[in-house]
């Protein structure tokens, strides 16, 4: 998903040149998805960054890697329904996804763009889509909180409750600080230690989740209100298809580090953490030879 608008970073984040080579955040997650046997890559962006990601990355992937890049837009609406009023936003998350239902056909995995997630979370993913083809079992790749924080500003991270390694629910929290030993939320004033599993929106979905979505788009835009002051986020739509039993969600431990890109200050350290990487040998430079 590349179609935010980085209003807290400050520019598109998604195409600011973090690697050695100058290389999108996005492609050390599209090497990572490659060497763990991901075949097809669907970038979901705005219309107009459509055509420079096409020629970008269409001349760096493997020729064997479908790709696809596709413009999220305010007018793709589900069939019979019409929307005349004023929106600037994007419809959130979920409806990012939906714009790939004509190009997906099986298991699927979700990650954001800007953020980093680890060569294990890659492999961690594609196990559990080998072990789960077919049914109806999601997955969430869990990260431990206290690694997953900013020195810059607080952060918002959506808790998860789990029994033993079912996902329950996810509760979202709004400004995350750390605070001495603790890490505080702000906004409700929750207090956490740190070592709980936080959902950084790296999910394995299947095409179920595509008329979940619709269903849920259909009544969303029946609410003038929700138009006016809300989007369809992803982990909604998937905690709804749990809590109906519609679906069943694993919570399966990533085994790497996260990080991300969410103030212009974390640009020098993700930077920085890249090149250690490489220089590692966890990667080459360039990316695509």
């Amino acid at each position: 998903m590349a179609a935010g608008s980085g209003s807290r970073y400050g520019k598109l984040k998604q195409f600011d040149d973090l690697g050695p080579a100058g290389e999108f955040l996005m492609e050390f997650a599209m090497y990572d998805a490659i060497k763990n046997d991901f075949d097809h890559i669907v970038v979901i962006t705005k219309k107009e960054n459509v055509d420079f990601l096409k020629d970008h990355l269409s001349g760096r992937l493997p020729q064997n890697i479908k790709l696809d890049v596709l413009a999220q837009e305010k007018t793709d609406l589900p069939d019979g329904v019409t929307f005349n009023g004023e929106r600037k936003k994007p419809w959130g998350t979920a409806h990012a996804v939906w714009t790939a239902r004509s190009v997906i056909n099986g298991p699927f995995a979700v990650i954001n763009a800007d953020d980093f997630y680890g060569q294990s979370a890659y492999a961690n993913a594609a196990k559990f889509m080998q072990k789960h083809p077919n049914d109806n079992t999601y997955a969430l790749l869990g990260y431990t909180l206290k690694d997953t924080l900013s020195e810059y500003g607080s952060v918002s991270r959506g808790v998860c409750m789990v029994e033993g390694d079912d996902l329950t629910s996810v509760e979202e929290r709004l400004e995350l600080e750390q605070q001495d030993d603790s890490v505080i939320d702000h906004h409700s004033g929750n207090k956490y230690s740190g070592n709980e599993q936080v959902s950084m929106n790296f999910w394995v979905c299947k095409p179920s989740i595509f008329d979940k979505i619709e269903s849920e788009f259909r009544i969303f835009l029946k609410d003038e209100d929700r138009i006016a002051n809300s989007e369809l986020y992803l982990p909604i739509t998937i905690q709804e298809m749990l809590q109906a039993g519609e679906a069943s969600v694993k919570l399966v431990p990533s085994g790497g580090e996260w990080f991300g890109v969410t103030y212009a200050s974390d640009k020098e350290k993700a930077m920085k953490n890249l090149k250690d990487k490489t220089e590692q040998n966890q990667y080459i430079s360039p990316l695509w030879p």
